[in-house]
Order: structure tokens, then sequence, then C-alpha cells
């Protein structure tokens, strides 16, 4: 499949509410799917939110929020996940969705994970987010080498990172170098940012990727309602009445958009490609192929997992 329709999700959770939130996923892959969609793309953690409270609150009053965040986790595969992989299937669309997992095995422990299915139901994989930015860290723990991957879709090779990685140049290029066509960027809502603009980070990162590596990105990002907020019981409200915190839409090979963009408010941004575009780009710039010295410049990624016990 060289042509390709995209649908870019920008939508709220149901609030810490695991089932609720996997069933929305399921109604938003059906929506889609409807218009003909091939490839869907969700928020980072949307399953079931993302932890507002770690940049919030103080470390003394989180352990609450994080118990509740771990309840209404997910094991990737279980049975939540199925449900996931079964709304692909019935829609035939490739799903890449953010959700907070756990390892039934690793009590106390949270990843914030891409998973990512093929058009068939079938889970293709899960991409574990390197390391957390800044407060994340008091939340989630880090992924490991073993997930950096491409995959092969029906609809061409798809590779994804979690929001601030897209800034992470050796992480993109090493998704570059395994022959990435389609990238998919999500991101959370995020709406306190005072020493940059959400919008515009999302932006520059995903413009960056598209044109560096001549292919198709797709942000996700999640949305922000009154409903949330509310759910979020932030000290001070106003921290979340900001502007410019979310986009979602596609880029092309040319840095440019594709399709419909939305910025703030929920909805699905569509847009169709073609991947054989990539073609005449990379006559200017191919930076895993011609347009690089590999014995001058390369990269080293270790695949090992990070285990806590080797027999």
């Amino acid at each position: 499949m060289r042509k390709v329709k995209i649908a870019a999700v920008q939508a709220t959770p149901v609030y810490m509410n695991l089932s609720a939130t996997v069933t929305k996923a399921c109604e938003l892959i059906a929506e889609a799917g409807a218009s003909g969609t091939n490839l869907v793309a969700f928020p980072e953690a949307f399953v079931p939110g993302y932890p507002y409270w770690a940049w919030l609150d103080t470390p003394l009053n989180t352990p609450v929020y994080f118990e509740a965040l771990y309840k209404n986790s997910m094991a990737v595969p279980g049975p939540e996940c199925d449900q996931i992989c079964r709304a692909a299937s019935e829609t035939k669309t490739v799903v890449i969705i953010g959700v907070n997992e756990i390892d039934p095995n690793l009590t106390g422990t949270i990843y914030n994970t891409n998973v990512i299915i093929g058009s068939d139901g079938s889970l293709l994989g899960k991409h574990r987010k390197l390391v957390p930015t800044h407060a994340e860290k008091l939340v989630w723990g880090n992924g490991d080498g073993s997930s950096l991957c491409v995959y092969d879709t029906e609809v061409g090779r798809v590779g994804t990172l979690l929001c601030g990685e897209n800034t992470n140049t050796l992480a993109r290029f090493a998704l570059l170098a395994q022959g990435e066509e389609i990238h998919v960027a999500n991101f959370p809502a995020f709406p306190f940012t005072h020493w940059y603009e959400e919008v515009e980070a999302i932006k520059i990162r995903c413009k960056a990727h598209a044109f560096e590596g001549k292919l198709f990105v797709v942000a996700a990002s999640g949305a922000m309602d009154p409903e949330l907020v509310a759910s979020i019981k932030p000290n001070a409200p106003e921290q979340l009445a900001g502007k410019n915190f979310a986009l979602s839409g596609t880029f092309g090979p040319g840095g440019l958009p594709v399709g419909n963009q939305i910025i703030d408010t929920p909805g699905i941004a569509y847009a169709e490609i073609d991947l054989d575009t990539r073609i005449s780009a990379k006559i200017m710039h191919d930076i895993t192929g011609h347009y690089n010295q590999f014995h001058v410049l390369s990269l080293k990624v270790n695949r090992d997992p990070a285990l806590p016990l080797h027999f």
C-alpha cells in the first residue's frame, strides 16, 4: 500500500478509568475506520490519561495518584489490549496508541508505552519511552533499546517515539536507519509550559524529522476540556488554562503539513499521503544512504532488554 489515509486523534481520555478509556479508544477507531482510514494514531498515555499531578503537586502528595494510575494501567498483552486489537481488526486499521503499561511480574513500575497493532488485529510490538521527561521521572520507569524498532505493516514501515523523545536526534536516526516511512510522534495536552509554546515545539520536532528523514510524520496530541481539568483537581486551575497546548496532524517529506491540522480542540485530523513521494525527495538528502559517510559517522544501538534477572 503506497497511498495511505491517516487519522491523528486529538481527544481526552475518561481520566483514570481504564475500561471506559479503552471503550472510548475503540469508538474512535471505529469512527476513523468508517471514513476509510488505514492508520490511526492516538496521544501519549491516552489510556487512562497523562499524570499531570507530577507537575502540579509535591512528591509527598502523589502516592495516592500513583496507586490509582497503577490500578488503571494495562498489561501488554492483556485483556484491554485484546479489546483494542479487535477494534483494529474490525476496521482493518493499523493503530498506534499511547498507554500506561504495567508488567504483572513487577509490581510498582509503570511504563509510558506506545502499542503498535496491525490491521489484522495482531500485536506487532510496543515501545517504552526510553527516559521520562523531567517530572515524569516520578511516575514512569525507563524503557530500553529492545523496543527501538520499525514495524512492517500494511501501510508501510512504521516507527514511533513518545513526546520529548522526538527531540532525541540519536533515537530518531535509529528509526530512520531501519527504513522508517511513517513516524508517529504523540504528545499529551500540555498547557502549562512557560519556557516554550507546545504547538510550536510539536511543529519543530515533527517538521525536522519529516524533512531530515524524507518521510511522513503523524503528530497525535491529547486534548483538554473542563471535565478533564475537574478530574485532575489542580491546586491552581489557571495553570491548565493556557492556549496552543496541543496539535494533531501530518507532515510530509518537505516538512510541510499534509491534510488538516487541529489545535487544542478535540477531533480527528485526516491526511492522505503517497509514500512514493519520498523517493524524489531523497535525491537531495538521504541521511541513511548516499548523503552520509558511515566510516566517519555511525550509531550503535544496544538492543538488550533491561531485565532484573539473567540466568
